[in-house]
């Protein structure tokens, strides 16, 4: 089938030397301290909401996936706009946008008395919460498209690092303060975005920018209508979708879940989740671009979720804590998933659209975290609850792992054909 929009070497060539230098160098770095700052709040935030709603375990966690959909609606709602202004104004306004508006956030969390306020910093995060899809779009400016895959593995890798020290640091300042990691993850967005005030190069010229922002596409709706356009992407992008919504259970119900299950504490969990980091940087730092190489971005991408899967079902049937390492270790498989649909999808599009194609994912990926916080926490809530016809405080994972296994499939049929 030909590819419609199909990118060649020579446009993705097109961007200036000092972008692909010190703009690589910048999207590495502020992606990596965005995902320490987030990290640094995960394992406190979902504790300090429960305990702001009353202290019982089953209501903070409905209170928590309630908070998690308006973050992600105005995600699902903001990265289309974004995405298509990006397309018209270059990257680097956006990107600064995104990083200082994550810092105010996180002072809202900071000093928030009650959950009122606490619902303001979430939706501050949820507007500018643009900064990851941005950065996809930046590197498909400054990357030859045969060579994405390993630039999305070191996004990927800067996930990671964030990770590696993010939630294990959380996780020690939570157990002297509950409210001292955020005060840490806003000076992590603001250093973020002083450096890409002072050091972003613009990606994306002005000859190779969009003539007018077409409102009427830069929505919900109309980013579907712009996938739906290319009929070898619009399946692409469901599979990732569904891979995004099963990955929304980490996020919503894994901290609950440990302090539940094994009475862990936000030591514990931080520790448990700079683990995560650690394997996540090196598979997706020393093997993402070699893996994709050798067997292509499709089966790479059916590798990870195939790791997702096992992980998701260790996690879900876990007894004792070593089950949970063990999913670990699968799930850092998981990671490749990323990389590879983004390898995917970029080649099917031109420079001038690589905006609107990531606003588009971001705002499918908006979506699936919109409804997978209710989705994730509402099971584990009933399964922990006396309504439950058994006990089984794992069974968001297991819903999750049919997720990514719905997320293969849909890949598979689209890329057979």
């Amino acid at each position: 089938m030909a590819q419609k929009g199909r990118v060649t070497v020579s446009e993705a060539a097109k961007a200036p030397p000092a972008a692909r230098t010190a703009g690589i160098g910048f999207v590495f770095v502020t992606v990596a301290l965005d995902m320490l700052a987030f990290g640094l709040a995960m394992p406190v935030l979902p504790l300090l909401i429960t305990d702001l709603a009353g202290g019982d375990a089953a209501h903070g966690a409905v209170v928590y996936g309630l908070f998690g959909s308006v973050w992600a609606a105005l995600q699902f709602l903001c990265a289309p706009i974004l995405g298509a202004i990006s397309d018209r104004v270059g990257r680097r306004p956006i990107l600064l946008f995104s990083n200082f508006g994550l810092a105010l956030q996180y002072a809202i969390l900071a000093l928030a008395p009650n959950l009122a306020v606490f619902l303001l910093g979430r939706i501050v995060s949820g507007v500018a919460s643009a900064s990851v899809t941005t950065a996809n779009a930046y590197l498909a400016d400054v990357t030859p498209p045969e060579k994405r895959a390993a630039a999305f593995g070191t996004l990927g890798a800067a996930f990671g690092a964030g990770f590696v020290l993010g939630p294990a640091l959380g996780g020690l300042l939570g157990g002297i303060d509950p409210r001292l990691p955020f005060w840490l993850a806003c000076a992590m967005s603001a250093a973020a975005g002083l450096y890409g005030l002072f050091v972003l190069p613009e990606s994306l010229p002005a000859e190779r920018r969009s003539r007018r922002i077409l409102w009427r596409k830069a929505n919900p709706v109309g980013a579907i209508g712009f996938l739906r356009e290319r009929g070898d992407l619009f399946p692409l992008a469901i599979a990732k979708f569904f891979g995004d919504l099963g990955h929304v259970v980490l996020p919503s119900t894994f901290v609950l879940f440990a302090a539940y299950r094994f009475d862990w504490g936000p030591q514990e969990v931080g520790l448990t989740l700079g683990l995560v980091g650690v394997l996540s940087v090196i598979v997706q730092a020393g093997f993402v671009g070699r893996v994709v190489g050798a067997i292509g971005p499709g089966r790479a991408f059916y590798l990870a979720m195939g790791g997702g899967v096992t992980a998701f079902v260790f996690y879900g049937l876990a007894q004792e804590p070593w089950q949970v390492y063990a999913g670990i270790v699968f799930g850092a498989l998981s990671g490749m998933a990323g990389a590879a649909m983004q390898t995917l999808a970029t080649q099917r599009v031109g420079p001038e659209d690589q905006g609107k194609l990531q606003g588009a994912l971001g705002g499918l990926a908006g979506f699936a975290a919109l409804i997978g916080p209710a989705v994730f926490a509402n099971t584990f809530a009933f399964f922990i609850g006396p309504a439950a016809p058994f006990a089984l405080p794992g069974a968001a994972f297991l819903l999750a792992a049919g997720f990514l296994l719905l997320s293969a499939f849909i890949a598979w049929r689209a890329l057979r054909f």
